[in-house]
């Protein structure tokens, strides 16, 4: 399987945060590939700038440190978000969502109101 790490499920890993299990953790490292979307780097670095958030200041290091894919933002990414239904405002979610579905990943997340969407979601 590969996963898609939304950007809560990115942060809990690199914090070794108790917020994702073992078990999750085990489907993470156990992927055949994990893809982390540019939009989350976008994400975190705003969240980071305005003090929502404690991320680290390497974060494109520390991805690639982790053997994890950078999924750009394409064009038929930013189609796709902008052709989904509106059942989910935030518009990074709705990247990310876009992105799997294009690139058949699975969405690990925490939010479950991005399941309505019918991509592929592990909920943690």
């Amino acid at each position: 399987m590969n996963l898609l790490l939304d950007s809560h499920v990115l942060l809990w890993w690199l914090a070794e945060g108790p917020q994702l299990s073992r078990a999750y953790r085990a489907q993470i490292a156990d992927a055949h590939g994990v893809y982390v979307s540019a939009a989350s780097a976008w994400e975190i670095s705003i969240k980071k700038s305005v003090g929502k958030l404690d991320a680290p200041d390497n974060l494109a290091e520390v991805i690639q440190t982790n053997r994890f894919n950078e999924l750009p933002v394409t064009v038929g990414h930013a189609v796709a978000a902008g052709r989904l239904p509106r059942h989910h405002g935030d518009p990074f979610d709705r990247l990310l969502v876009a992105q799997a579905l294009v690139e058949s990943l699975t969405l690990m997340t925490h939010d479950s109101r991005l399941g309505s969407y019918g991509a592929a979601l592990i909920v943690v």
